[in-house]
């Protein structure tokens, strides 16, 4: 008699530049057991079929979502975001990964009034309240920041939190999540961001000369709360909506085997 077996869970993580790995969130993926494919598209690596993954994660960059022009492979990876979305599957999306979301769903993405950097408070909004994976956190947690762009809220997402210089700090889309801001970030990752040059050059103009060793010790001083945020949002995340997707007769899972 032939027993079937579920599937090891599978998480695509989406990276656009080396030092912006999903560091904390990789780290929850390990110790659940949970097999990532990480795939570095920046350097040419070709997006997968979303359809072989149980959910995807997708993490910041230099880059602006709107570089198709320069960057074609970025129509790309925001058409098959908006496939998968729209389809049902989970969904993970940090910085750049959160503005891929809500243009790959039809929203605006463009450069808000001034650049956000450093260490700064987001606030939750009421709707969170209700959110499986924000229901818990602190009404208003330290964040680290780094952008310049902000998003439009697309058609039917749910606004979780803000901060004061930027309204749109993460939704939700169905099973999709966008957060603008870091809560996974170490301070040896930190430290790497100062040494890409479009970090590095909109840090000195926001912050002024000499800005990183002052912007490090805020994140070392952040790093051990943000850190243990960041894997309970995600674990939320896991628990409370890959989870349920999975196991939805109707939409999950992408995939099936039996032996």
């Amino acid at each position: 008699m032939i027993i079937g077996r579920l599937p090891q869970r599978r998480v695509l993580a989406i990276q656009h530049i080396a030092c912006e790995p999903p560091a904390a969130y990789e780290d929850e993926l390990v110790a659940r057991g949970i097999a990532l494919e990480r795939v570095e598209i920046d350097q040419g690596e070709p997006l997968p079929d979303w359809r072989d993954f149980d959910a995807i994660v997708a993490m910041g960059g230099p880059m602006s979502a709107n570089d198709d022009h320069e960057l074609p492979w970025l129509s790309e990876e925001k058409r098959a975001i908006g496939e998968a979305v729209r389809a049902g599957l989970p969904y993970w999306g940090v910085c750049l990964g959160a503005q891929l979301l809500a243009a790959s769903l039809g929203a605006a993405v463009y450069q808000g009034d001034a650049p956000e950097i450093g260490m700064h408070d987001v606030v939750l909004t009421d709707s969170a309240a209700e959110d499986p994976v924000f229901a818990h956190a602190p009404a208003a947690f330290n964040t680290l920041q780094w952008h310049s762009e902000t998003f439009d809220l697309p058609e039917g997402s749910v606004l979780l939190a803000s901060s004061p210089a930027y309204r749109h700090q993460a939704f939700n889309w169905k099973r999709a999540y966008g957060l603008q801001f870091h809560l996974e970030v170490s301070v040896e990752l930190a430290a790497q961001w100062g040494d890409v040059p479009a970090y590095a050059t909109a840090l000195e103009q926001t912050l002024g000369p000499g800005a990183l060793p002052r912007l490090i010790e805020h994140v070392a001083h952040a790093e051990g709360p943000m850190i243990v945020l960041a894997r309970m949002l995600f674990g939320r995340w896991l628990d409370g909506v890959v989870e349920p997707a999975l196991s939805s007769s109707a939409d999950g899972p992408r995939r099936t085997s039996a032996t």
